[in-house]
């Protein structure tokens, strides 16, 4: 087994007195002063995230000749200097291999941001699908950081500066962070206004004591900040989403452009014409029960599928999760079963996001 790797932040997480665990390959915080006050802290406040276990590729060239055009269930060359897409990296099966935002930097720049689990996987099948360019992985070199809430755009402007905010969602600035080029994107995976920032590695420690010095921040561990993007119902790669699912199946068709040429867009074309024999659902326990991943989900005394990912809503609370049913257990309003050994939990399916209330597009 490869030995876990560590984001320039370990050393501080350690001085935190954070619980550290592995997470896609990475020795990374789960929480620090525990899931339910983060949690809560991100939805009122400012939470900071140490997110450098992300990928990040960076292309240069010509987007059509050099086939990346081709390599995403959407169009690169079509997203606006500036601004970034949400999207998926498909085998020729229409399985996820990974999903992912590109950030077009220049007519002829993007940045790709993958999963920490599929870094050298994703970069090999991009890589195998062009043509022309240069493509590089530029993971170690990159840090990243979140800064999640209603008031990071008020602490962030203290930092950066007031251009930021003006960002509109999932667009993006190139700007100056402590002395150094920097991209400060409109951006994240908790539902809450807030930002991605991309800066060198070797600034990552000086960015991450400066933002906590301001009272209105904390960090915040991958702990919470699971249990917020199952609120706003965000897939996670490897638990709800994976190479033997599609977009169709995962309720994800909106990120797939059907008017372009990708890889495994025939086999999405039959599958959409077949109809799919499972489908995700999202569901709402009627208890303070946390569903699990891997509890069966039951419906009119039928096993009919599995959770993929289950939590207990601080924001709702009650138990709340999300899986793959039959087609016909998927219905608004199915009463259904989730269970496991002698756990048993009623349920009813609902629709995403479960938690509404978020300050995302303000």
């Amino acid at each position: 087994m490869e030995p876990l790797k560590s984001t320039p932040l370990s050393a501080e997480h350690v001085k935190l007195k954070a619980l550290m665990a592995p997470f896609g390959g990475w020795n990374m915080p789960i929480q620090y002063e525990g899931i339910i006050a983060e949690h809560k802290w991100c939805r009122e406040q400012a939470a900071l995230f140490d997110i450098c276990h992300m990928g990040e590729f960076l292309f240069r060239g010509d987007l059509v000749a050099s086939g990346l055009e081709e390599v995403f269930t959407f169009s690169v060359a079509s997203i606006p200097v500036g601004r970034s897409r949400y999207g998926f990296l498909l085998n020729d099966a229409g399985g996820i291999i990974d999903d992912l935002i590109v950030f077009r930097l220049a007519p002829d720049e993007a940045m790709v941001v993958v999963n920490a689990a599929t870094i050298d996987k994703d970069f090999a099948a991009i890589s195998a699908r062009l043509s022309g360019g240069e493509f590089r992985n530029i993971t170690a070199e990159t840090g990243k950081l979140d800064l999640q809430g209603p008031l990071s755009r008020d602490v962030l402007a203290g930092v950066v500066g007031p251009e930021i905010a003006a960002i509109p969602y999932f667009k993006f600035i190139r700007t100056k962070v402590l002395g150094v080029e920097a991209i400060v994107s409109r951006t994240g995976y908790t539902g809450e206004l807030g930002y991605e920032i991309f800066l060198p590695a070797a600034k990552t420690v000086e960015l991450w004591h400066r933002l906590l010095e301001d009272p209105r921040v904390k960090p915040a561990g991958l702990g919470a900040r699971d249990v917020l993007r199952l609120e706003v119902g965000y897939s996670l790669y490897g638990s709800d989403i994976d190479e033997a699912t599609t977009p169709i199946e995962a309720g994800l068709e909106a990120f797939v452009n059907f008017d372009k040429a990708f890889v495994g867009k025939e086999a999405l074309l039959k599958q959409r014409a077949d109809g799919v024999t499972r489908t995700k659902v999202a569901f709402q326990v009627g208890s303070r029960r946390s569903p699990r991943h891997d509890y069966e989900i039951c419906f009119e005394g039928e096993r009919v599928g599995t959770v993929t990912s289950g939590v207990f809503s601080p924001m709702l609370g009650c138990g709340i999760g999300i899986g793959f049913v039959k087609p016909e257990a998927a219905v608004l309003g199915a009463p259904l079963t989730i269970r496991h050994d002698k756990v048993s939990m009623e349920a009813t399916a609902v629709e995403l996001p479960f938690y509404k209330g978020g300050s995302l597009r303000s």
